[in-house]
């Protein structure tokens, strides 16, 4: 995600903080919201697919995704 992005998000914050947001502003914090969550998801997904897991003997092997509960 580009800074430029983040940053606007950070503006919104301090608005919404200080004086209220517009109903316009509002729906523009929530879809950048959902693309920053986004970004974030798949920085770690891809950080954990290179996650390798050594054992006591020295063994590794890639770390595997589980099902959910």
């Amino acid at each position: 995600m580009k800074q430029e992005r983040i940053d606007r998000i950070n503006e919104l914050a301090r608005k919404a903080k200080a004086e209220g947001l517009t109903p316009e502003e509002t729906a523009e914090r929530d879809e950048l919201r959902k693309e920053y969550i986004a970004a974030v998801k798949a920085s770690l997904t891809s950080h954990l697919d290179n996650t390798w897991i050594v054992d006591e003997k020295g063994n590794k092997r890639p770390l595997r995704k589980t099902e959910k509960a």
